[in-house]
């Protein structure tokens, strides 16, 4: 009876695991389709490809409306990172570590971005940015992403400030050192994978960040995204088939990445 049982189990155990897996590549399957089209030979999209060529790559390099817009967003993607962990990191700590009133009402409106409708989100960037008659500019797409990005980067960094022992700050506040003393030499050395996970997320979703930088770019500042939107909506340009690719191959690359430091055990 108890082998019957057993095979049962590994049986429908076997069955669970083939079907996820047939959803996964069900669901990868239109990403993963558009790195053969993007090494088709002729100018247009078809899959599959009538013949291998890095063609459509070199269109891309060789057009400075494609590169710039790529170059547009590293530099926008940077400097919205750089700033969020700036503002994100001390928030999560106060967060943890701290106790005053207000504190979840404080939590909750940090996650709000994640909560409310991106489209509602960059309508509301579009009309106070053109009231400071910033819109279109780096710093509104900055501003915009910080904001979209901030809520990940707290989870990330609050997740490693849990796993760490509050004694060793204690310790070190009674051994004469100060509250920045503590938190640059004894937290932040801790909680490195956190904040690398952090950064690498922040870095990502705000580089293929379109909706808010659609509403807030400008013709001079116009992202990779809100380029490839555009190319969809008034042209069938072949050349976003490499883009795809290439960001397909850069969230993969940010992907392990982020595995990887989730599973190295602390303290490696």
């Amino acid at each position: 009876m108890n082998d019957l049982i057993d095979r049962a189990t590994r049986f429908w155990r076997a069955t669970g695991g083939a079907v996820a897996w047939a959803g996964f590549l069900f669901l990868l399957m239109p990403t993963l389709i558009i790195i053969p089209v993007s090494l088709n030979g002729s100018q247009q999209l078809a899959f599959p490809p009538e013949r291998i060529s890095l063609a459509l790559f070199a269109q891309f390099f060789s057009d400075p409306s494609w590169w710039g817009a790529a170059l547009q967003s590293l530099k926008i993607a940077l400097a919205s990172t750089a700033l969020t962990m700036v503002l994100a990191v001390p928030a999560a700590y106060a967060l943890v570590r701290g106790s005053f009133f207000g504190r979840r009402s404080l939590n909750l409106f940090l996650m709000s971005p994640i909560l409310v409708p991106v489209v509602v989100l960059g309508l509301g960037f579009y009309l106070n940015f053109n009231t400071f008659r910033i819109g279109g500019t780096d710093l509104a797409l900055i501003l915009s992403h910080t904001v979209l990005i901030a809520p990940f980067v707290v989870v990330s960094v609050s997740a490693g400030l849990r796993q760490i022992e509050p004694a060793l700050e204690t310790a070190a506040i009674i051994m004469g050192a100060t509250r920045a003393t503590v938190f640059f030499r004894v937290v932040l050395p801790q909680i490195h994978e956190s904040l690398i996970v952090g950064a690498l997320l922040a870095f990502l979703i705000s580089f293929d960040e379109v909706v808010a930088s659609y509403f807030v770019a400008g013709p001079a500042t116009t992202t990779l995204p809100v380029k490839m939107y555009s190319a969809l909506r008034w042209e069938i340009s072949p050349v976003i088939a490499a883009v795809s690719a290439m960001l397909t191959v850069l969230s993969l690359v940010f992907s392990i990445a982020l595995i990887y430091l989730r599973k190295t055990p602390r303290g490696h």
